[in-house]
């Protein structure tokens, strides 16, 4: 593996980090006092990050994205990761990757405008009593009539309410296996006023101010054989085959957040006086410091090694376990410090550090817990002896 970075990589780096500071950064006040990003404002840097090449960017070439290798993409995640989640993630959307499995009719209906922006994407799986266990699901899709029918309710489903779609995860029925009876899974397009579809308000949340999860609901919704993704019964199949890079989209957003609590911690450190000295000079700054550098370059390795077995076609679960894992519980202790060496100052909102650590609470449960990865690891150890 080179460690460096190639110009390219390099280009794109300055040029997200100057739209992330020039752009988002100066929205940031308004969305975190009122917790709402204005339509307005969002046609407005989406329309800039088209112009800037930066929208849908992680789309292969061939349907218009900008077709990055793997590892490119998460450099570009991991600035835009600097930013408020909800500027960064709406003004700037990156599509599903899911939307590559659909058929040439569905990527014309969905995949396509979402890369020109004329149209947003949700996913849905979560359910008030599946979550981690996705098998453990009750919404359902049966046949009836020549159409599939809906019932059931998703919930924390991130962004829906702007959504003009769901891509929608269902029961469709079951199949016996040696440990009992398994439920099979079909994914579903639903459009946006589909009759027995309805998008209601989620919860508050502390974390992410802005980007909003609502609660789906499907009521004898009927749908044809065309709004199903993939084949009817492989959903898990589908989505393990699209969605396996979402943990390290998640570790690198992450190390951006991470790096930007480093550096104010690190600025105030050396501006900061008492007792006559920098306070950067006492070893219970100048430790903090070094350790949370550390912890953020072994976070940053374990992303990238990922990224490059990625694309070596040889990543495992456990690599991108490890990851997400690492990043997300490196960026908890760096907003927590980082306000620890402000002292007070740290908790105002003056400074981004306490929407960081905020922040950073959601991203050890959101796209499989800190539990579930140490799981994910531990097994393939296990694996490897039988175990």
């Amino acid at each position: 593996m080179d460690f460096g970075l190639t110009e390219e990589q390099r280009m794109i780096v300055e040029t997200t980090r100057a739209f992330v500071e020039n752009e988002l950064y100066p929205h940031e006040a308004e969305v975190e006092r009122t917790g709402h990003l204005r339509m307005d404002l969002i046609r407005e840097l989406q329309a800039k990050a088209i112009a800037a090449g930066l929208y849908a960017a992680n789309m292969p070439e061939e349907v218009g994205g900008a077709g990055l290798d793997t590892l490119s993409w998460l450099l570009y995640e991991r600035e835009l990761g600097r930013a408020n989640y909800a500027l960064h993630w709406t003004c700037v959307a990156r599509p599903s990757n899911i939307l590559l499995a659909g058929s040439a009719e569905q990527r014309e209906q969905y995949l396509f405008p979402c890369i020109r922006g004329e149209k947003w994407d949700c996913l849905a799986m979560t359910e008030p009593g599946a979550g981690s266990d996705l098998r453990g699901m009750t919404a359902s899709a049966k046949r009836e009539g020549g159409d599939w029918v809906l019932n059931g309710t998703k919930h924390f489903i991130s962004h829906a309410d702007l959504a003009d779609f769901a891509i929608v995860f269902m029961a469709s029925g079951e199949e016996d296996t040696p440990r009992g009876k398994k439920k099979l899974i079909t994914a579903f397009f639903v459009d946006k006023g589909t009759p027995g579809f309805t998008v209601r308000d989620g919860y508050r949340n502390v974390s992410h101010r802005g980007y909003t999860n609502s609660v789906l609901e499907f009521d004898n919704c009927r749908l044809p054989d065309a709004a199903v993704l993939g084949e009817v019964h492989k959903g898990f199949e589908v989505a393990n085959t699209w969605l396996g890079a979402t943990r390290l989209q998640v570790a690198s957003t992450c190390l951006g957040r991470a790096d930007r609590a480093l550096q104010h911690a690190i600025s105030y450190a050396a501006e900061r006086k008492q007792f006559g000295q920098q306070i950067g000079k006492f070893q219970g700054i100048s430790f903090k410091l070094a350790d949370m550098a550390m912890e953020l370059k072994a976070a940053e390795l374990l992303t990238r090694e990922a990224a490059w077995k990625f694309d070596q076609g040889s990543v495992t679960e456990a690599d991108m376990s490890m990851a997400k894992l690492k990043a997300t519980e490196v960026l908890a202790m760096i907003a927590d410090e980082a306000i620890q060496i402000h002292g007070g100052m740290g908790l105002m909102d003056e400074l981004p550090l306490e929407r960081i650590w905020r922040d950073a609470r959601v991203e050890r449960i959101w796209e499989g817990t800190s539990e579930i990865q140490r799981h994910i690891i531990s097994r393939e150890l296990l694996r490897a002896v039988g175990g």
